[in-house]
Formats: structure tokens, C-alpha cells, sequence
């Protein structure tokens, strides 16, 4: 009666756990998998496509500033004297050429007659001094506020048609994308939108960790009552089932969650013109966010037969084979020593291990995220700028996300089942 009291404990104990490490898996999965949508649709309403690549972008911002520079326009007083000197200059050079052109050999009778009718009529020293007062009434008519208004008014005109011609290709996809995002989050303004993903993604990455820390502690619990029970030999096959139940679970969860980002983007680009700043922000150049069975799945989606060649293999000694040693780690303590014999049973159990590679993709997952971040923070670096007119701030946000380290502890968790199963088996194991 003591020894059943005392299982039922044990059992209701790890079973609590159990459910909390499960809850945890799930809560997990559906938080990474809102993550990874929130960033989607930030990525895809701040991508450098619908931005700084876009001539739309460009044409709203350049005519901006032009409409600024006319709406700024008025003839200063240098400006005046600058432009007085240059009519005084012209007309004086104009008078001189019309005079020598006039005053020159003539053949014919009419070029003789307008000659000579000229010099009658017009003294050419005497027009050389009007020109000064006319061309400070000229000055004085042009850069009046009426002139001035005329000319801006032709200078809008122009601008505003010139824009009107400018068309981008992926204006009706920016507006489609921008309405479906701003819809879905019930904000208004870019502004806005990026203010509330920053507050939202905060929450979801909160909310991540914690589950994290309860998947991971729950784990941990089952092994320090494991090891405290280690002495109770009667217990061992119960413990051990419920040690492969946590493994499949963090198996399960280390597959599913993601467990590389990569997010490369301009931060700011701060570009001086005509005085004014254009400015462009958070232009996303790269996201992407995958899982390992998202990569088995993008693989095996390819066309390229390698592509699908490698996501089978993958899947095959990544997810199926690890699978296949927990059940057969099941079956082994839990049946009779004749199907425990079982050289199938013994192989799957003992000897598969060989070819799991499981320990094999956390090395090379942590390779390849390990030599991605490099050539990414070496080529944004590369378009780092910071000059008098041009300012270029790139930020590389690729990480390791949960999945992977969920997928480590599988892993560790795997190859301690293993070693405590050759201690406590009651099957002879050659």
C-alpha cells in the first residue's frame, strides 16, 4: 500500500510536470509562430522595395523638397545687384553690337540710307547711360512680390506635372500591402504601424522567454527528482517512460520553433539635398525566420533535385531516425526480454545512434549561423557611410532563436537517456 500511495504520487507529480513542459511547447510554438508573422508584415511594409528602391519614394520626397525650395524662393538684395550688373552688362554689349553692325561699309543704297538715318537719330553714348536706369526698373519690375509669385507658380506647375508622369511599377502593390497591414494592426500613419510591432514584438519576446525558462525547468525538475529517486530500482521504468516523453517533447518543440532569424536592414539613410534632409528608415533588406522542419520543407519544395535530395536526408536523420530511438528505447524497457531480444528491436535501440545526426545539425546549424552573421555584418559594414551629405546606418539583427537551444537540450537529454538506459535495463546487453 506504501509503495502505491508513493507511485501515484510520483506519477501525479511527473505528469504535472509533464503537462506544464507541454503547455510550455505549445504556448512556444504559437508565440514563435506570431512572431514570425508580426515580423513578416513589418518586413514587408518597410521593405527597401516599397522604400529606397521605390521611384515613388524618391518622387514624393524630391518634390517635397522642391516645393520647399519654391515656396522658399525670393531675390535677395546680392541677388539684385548681382543680376542688375548682369542686364547692364548684356544691354551695354548688346547697344555696342547693334552700333559697330550698323556703322559698317555699306554697298547697297538702303543699307547706306539706314546708316546714315541712324547716326541722324540715334546717339549711341547717349543710349549707353539709359541703361543703368533701366535695367534697375527691369530688376526692380522682376523681383517684385508679384513677379515672384508668378514665377512660383510656374515653377509648381511644372513640378507637379513632371511627378505626375513619374510612375513606379509597385505602387499598387505598396498600396495593397499598406492597407492590409495598417487594417490589421488599426493604425494610420508608418509612424504609428512601427511603434506598435516594436511594442508588440517586446511582448511576444517577454512571453517567449518565460516559456522557455518553464520548458526547460520542467525538464530540469523531472532529471533532480530522477536523481534523487535514483536508488528506488522499482522506480526506473517509470521514470524512464516519462524521460522519453520529455525527450519527444523537446524533440517536437526543437523542430518546430524557429531556430535561426536573419533580419539585415538599413536602419537610416540621411541624405543632404538642396539643403534639405530625404530621409529613409528601417528599410528591410533581408528577413527570414526557419525552423528545422521549415528548412526540411523549403528544401524538399525546390526544384533542384540536390535541394530535395538533402531536405529527405535531413528529415530522415534529423527527425525520423531520433524519433525512432525513443519509441524503440520504449519498447525495449518496457517489454518482455523476447521482444527486448529482438535483434531489430536491440538495433533500433542500441545501435541506431550511429546514425542519428542530431548532434551532427546543432554543430551545423551553429556553423552556419556563426559564419551567415559574419558575411552579413561584413557586407552591411560595407555600406556604412558617413560623409557631409550622406549618412548610411546598417543593423544586423540575425539570431539564434529558441528552437535551436530547445533542440541542444533534446540532444544532451538524448544522450543522457541513452546512458542511464545501459544501467537500468533488466535485459542483458551484450
Amino acid at each position: 500500500m506504501k509503495y502505491t500511495v508513493y507511485n501515484i504520487l510520483l506519477i501525479t507529480g511527473l505528469s504535472a510536470l509533464l503537462a506544464g513542459a507541454v503547455f510550455s511547447g505549445y504556448r512556444l510554438a504559437a508565440l514563435s509562430a506570431e512572431r514570425e508573422d508580426v515580423k513578416e508584415d513589418y518586413s514587408l511594409s518597410n521593405s527597401v522595395t516599397f522604400g529606397l528602391f521605390s521611384i515613388d519614394q524618391w518622387r514624393d520626397r524630391l518634390s517635397e523638397v522642391l516645393g520647399h525650395q519654391v515656396e522658399d524662393y525670393h531675390i535677395t538684395p546680392e541677388q539684385r545687384k548681382q543680376l542688375r550688373i548682369a542686364v547692364e552688362k548684356e544691354m551695354h554689349g548688346l547697344i555696342a553690337q547693334t552700333v559697330a553692325e550698323i556703322n559698317k561699309p555699306q554697298k547697297s543704297l538702303g543699307g547706306k540710307l539706314k546708316k546714315l538715318a541712324f547716326n541722324a537719330l540715334v546717339d549711341s553714348a547717349e543710349a549707353q547711360t539709359l541703361v543703368k536706369p533701366f535695367a534697375k526698373t527691369l530688376v526692380a519690375k522682376v523681383g517684385s512680390p508679384e513677379s515672384e509669385q508668378r514665377l512660383k507658380n510656374i515653377a509648381g506647375s511644372k513640378i507637379g506635372q513632371l511627378t505626375r508622369q513619374i510612375y513606379d511599377s509597385t505602387s499598387v502593390s505598396n498600396y495593397e500591402v499598406t492597407r492590409y497591414v495598417y487594417k490589421k494592426y488599426q493604425v494610420a500613419d508608418p509612424l504609428t504601424f512601427n511603434q506598435r510591432i516594436k511594442e508588440r514584438l517586446m511582448l511576444i519576446e517577454k512571453a517567449k522567454n518565460k516559456f522557455v525558462g518553464a520548458l526547460l525547468g520542467c525538464v530540469l525538475a523531472a532529471l533532480l527528482l530522477w536523481w534523487g529517486l535514483r536508488k528506488q530500482v522499482h522506480l526506473q521504468t517509470v521514470l524512464f517512460v516519462f524521460a522519453l516523453i520529455f525527450a519527444f517533447v523537446l524533440l517536437a518543440v526543437g523542430s518546430l520553433v524557429p531556430v535561426v532569424e536573419v533580419d539585415a536592414r538599413i536602419q537610416s539613410l540621411d541624405l543632404l539635398l538642396l539643403g534639405e534632409k530625404v530621409q529613409f528608415q528601417n528599410q528591410v533588406l533581408f528577413y527570414q525566420s526557419k525552423s528545422i522542419l521549415g528548412i526540411v520543407e523549403t528544401l524538399i519544395g525546390q526544384s533542384k533535385p540536390d535541394a530535395i535530395v538533402v531536405g529527405i536526408l535531413i528529415c530522415l536523420f534529423v527527425l525520423i531516425l531520433p524519433l525512432l530511438r525513443l519509441v524503440a528505447k520504449g519498447i525495449h524497457i518496457l517489454s518482455p526480454k523476447k521482444i527486448a531480444d529482438h535483434p531489430v528491436v536491440r538495433y533500433l535501440t542500441f545501435e541506431l545512434h550511429k546514425w542519428d545526426m542530431a548532434d551532427v545539425m546543432i554543430v551545423g546549424m551553429l556553423m552556419t549561423y556563426i559564419g551567415l552573421n559574419g558575411i552579413l555584418k561584413s557586407q552591411l559594414s560595407n555600406l556604412n557611410m558617413h560623409t557631409s551629405s550622406l549618412i548610411v546606418v546598417t543593423t544586423n539583427g540575425t539570431s539564434l532563436q529558441p528552437g535551436y537551444f530547445i533542440f541542444v537540450a533534446y540532444v544532451f537529454f538524448s544522450f543522457l537517456l541513452s546512458y542511464i538506459l545501459k544501467r537500468i535495463t533488466p535485459h542483458k546487453i551484450d
